[in-house]
């Protein structure tokens, strides 16, 4: 659906990292942990195209106007990395942003018995914060966060107050260990019995690696994929990847904002 949504808050939690919380009409509270939003920033010509981000969380509060029901909200978390994202990094309380939403596939929440390992690097926690909070209800979770700074390590106190389990690891060192957060969630899923699901989402060299340790230790994978969209509604082709049956004489490519963001690592074709 398109909608004009009230910007409630925009604030930084880290250097170069905003959260925005917008006004949402109630539908949106059934989105499904995983799907995105296409924001038109201005309106204006330029920047021309929406911009896409995972929805970080949606849920209700209370109006700030007697008499009138809960207010629904969506937020997303953001990076400014060019001039739409410093853009939005500019608005304020009040301010209005277009919005197409919920676009795309989401997460499968799986087996409630099983533990729940959810991925992160960087600005790839935003998909995974409203998927924790719907698996925490239902399932043991624990988070692996990794960035190359601490000043990458998004929102871990929002986690934890879910109840997740919630481990650091930074490429300097600056916050907990120091290293790749794959091989600290690959030394916990060989230490640990059970079955399990991971879900990840953070530039693609993690994803890759996640994928490798899911296929050597046979852990299902949900991996949610970072792309540059145009359209957000596969019109365009313009965010397509390889799928696994790929080749030069049989082309197999998946549109990432229509068939995915979301797709079961062996769905893939990883280089």
């Amino acid at each position: 659906m398109q909608f004009k949504a009230m910007i409630i808050s925009n604030h930084e939690v880290s250097p170069g990292y905003f959260r925005m919380r917008m006004s949402a009409p109630p539908e949106l509270a059934d989105a499904r942990p995983g799907q995105f939003i296409m924001v038109r920033v201005r309106d204006a010509i330029d920047p021309l195209l929406r911009r896409p981000f995972g929805i970080f969380d949606v849920g209700t509060v209370a109006s700030e106007f007697s008499g009138c029901g809960p207010q629904t909200y969506v937020e997303m978390l953001y990076k400014v990395v060019g001039k739409g994202t410093a853009t939005l990094s500019t608005y304020h309380h009040g301010d209005h942003v277009d919005l197409l939403a919920p676009l795309g596939t989401g997460f499968d929440l799986g087996d409630p018995d099983e533990e729940k390992i959810l991925v992160g690097g960087g600005i790839g926690i935003a998909p995974l914060y409203y998927l924790a909070k719907k698996l925490v209800e239902r399932s043991r979770v624990r988070f692996f966060l990794g960035g190359r700074t601490r000043d990458d390590i998004l929102c871990v106190t929002e986690f934890e107050r879910l109840g997740v389990e919630t481990y650091v690891a930074t490429d300097d060192g600056t916050l907990g260990d120091r290293g790749f957060v794959t091989d600290v969630m690959e030394r916990h899923i060989r230490g640990a019995a059970g079955k399990r699901t991971i879900y990840a989402c953070g530039p693609m060299p993690m994803l890759q690696a996640v994928a490798g340790i899911a296929e050597r230790t046979g852990v299902p994978c949900q991996v949610s994929l970072e792309a540059y969209m145009a359209c957000g509604m596969g019109a365009c082709l313009g965010c397509v990847v390889k799928g696994k049956e790929h080749s030069d004489e049989s082309p197999d490519y998946r549109c990432v904002c229509k068939d995915g963001p979301v797709f079961a690592f062996d769905q893939l074709k990883w280089v």
